[in-house]
């Protein structure tokens, strides 16, 4: 029997870069991984610039809300990856070891077209690490 892993996307606010991760991961890796993300000071509420450009590619995240990262939620983990931080007091790599840092830039306050491009290098990224978690087991 396989064991299904765990991978964590987390950022501050759980409500813009972690959240696009763990829609892209969902939809293209394995059975062999389950995904969630979080964030160390949740927002309300997802972007909504966010929300849009995600809805653009086919991905509806009315229903998603931020959460609050855990303990368990690390532990837990096979692999976390901090989306990277804007505020150095609660950025999620610090309560973190083993953290894979993509340091991308946050859409807060961005335009649609700089959200696009964030989307975009979040997606290559995403697919990287599927193709070298694969690699991996």
């Amino acid at each position: 029997m396989t064991t299904i892993q765990n991978i964590l996307f987390v950022c501050v606010e759980n409500a813009g870069r972690s959240q696009i991760a763990e829609a892209f991961f969902k939809k293209f890796a394995t059975k062999k991984f389950n995904v969630i993300s979080a964030g160390t000071t949740p927002s309300f509420q997802l972007n909504p610039m966010v929300v849009k450009a995600m809805n653009e590619i086919g991905f509806d995240m009315t229903d998603q809300q931020p959460k609050l990262l855990s303990n368990i939620m690390i532990q837990n983990s096979l692999k976390t990856i901090n989306m990277g931080c804007m505020d150095k007091e609660s950025c999620p790599s610090l309560f973190v070891k083993d953290v894979l840092d993509w340091n991308i830039s946050d859409p807060k306050e961005k335009s649609i077209e700089e959200v696009r491009k964030i989307r975009d290098q979040i997606k290559t990224e995403v697919m990287n690490l599927i193709d070298s978690l694969e690699k991996d087991n």
